[in-house]
């Protein structure tokens, strides 16, 4: 027993030793988080928020510190607090770049809007009146339909329900406007497959520390919100939130929607081109 204590302990050191240069680099940012913050979010705050972050996943502390900082500043200038309640991640996953003339891996942090951010997010839009996120299972009523006459009708049900099958948003606007989108929940998964960095191709799955894996769920919704996220009129906010939802950056900016992703997306083409199995496309 003394000796697995023991051990415990030392992993628990070595962790620390590993998080401290990010813990470092985030104390010394603190300024700099306060002038990219809004109001209603405070710097120490967020900085307790990141190293707690840190703490429950300990593979963020083998990122690049400057990948961590980026995604805690796109998630500031958000207003969106990392791992509360849902509403922004930070994950960390394999990205390839380019150092020289050759590929290689480099582990980074990248930033994330959950569900919960994007209903937020919702409420600040100044047509905004209310927001519905609901999931149908297959034993439950449900028929919906698009074109000139767009309905829905769920009849939930308290037991029994079954397993999920569907989502579905439903977004009401001060002018009167009413918006919907239904997905099946194949749909939003094979969504995830394609625009996740944390869904391995070559093994077919999905990362064991994936929010896909932890919260599938969760994950359906958020890819159903975003597509009436689209169809909302526009908003600065809303078009950052969806242009930085899902990058990788290691710059700072006062505006971080200036910074360039980083996140590569073509890590089967790198391995193609590296291999010379693409020739004759190329």
């Amino acid at each position: 027993m003394s000796t697995q204590i023991a051990t415990l302990k030392e992993k628990a050191l070595a962790q620390r030793q590993k998080s401290k240069p990010i813990e470092e680099l985030i104390k010394k940012s603190v300024n700099e988080l306060g002038k990219a913050l809004p109001a209603h979010l405070n710097a120490e705050r967020l900085v307790r928020i990141a190293l707690t972050t840190l703490r429950l996943n300990p593979g963020l502390a083998d990122c690049t510190p400057e990948s961590f900082l980026g995604a805690l500043f796109q998630a500031a200038q958000l207003g969106l607090e990392p791992n509360i309640e849902g509403q922004a991640y930070l994950i960390d996953y394999n990205n390839s770049k380019k150092v020289g003339n050759e590929w290689i891996k480099i582990k980074e942090v990248q930033f994330q809007i959950g569900y919960k951010g994007y209903i937020t997010l919702f409420y600040r839009h100044e047509l905004a009146l209310s927001i519905e996120v609901r999931t149908v299972f297959e034993k439950e009523e449900f028929e919906y339909a698009y074109g000139t006459s767009p309905f829905i009708k769920h009849i939930p049900k308290l037991k029994d329900k079954g397993e999920p099958i569907a989502f579905y948003v439903v977004a009401k606007l001060k002018n009167g406007a009413t918006l919907f989108n239904v997905m099946s929940i194949e749909d939003c998964i094979e969504h995830g497959k394609k625009h996740s960095k944390t869904f391995d191709k070559t093994k077919k799955e999905f990362d064991k520390n994936s929010p896909w894996v932890k919260d599938r769920d969760a994950m359906c919704k958020k890819t159903v919100l975003i597509q009436i996220m689209k169809l909302l009129p526009k908003s600065v906010e809303m078009q950052k939130a969806l242009a930085m939802d899902n990058t990788t950056k290691s710059k700072i900016d006062i505006d971080m929607f200036n910074i360039k992703d980083e996140t590569n997306w073509n890590d089967d083409e790198i391995i193609d081109l590296e291999r010379g199995d693409n020739n004759e496309q190329i």
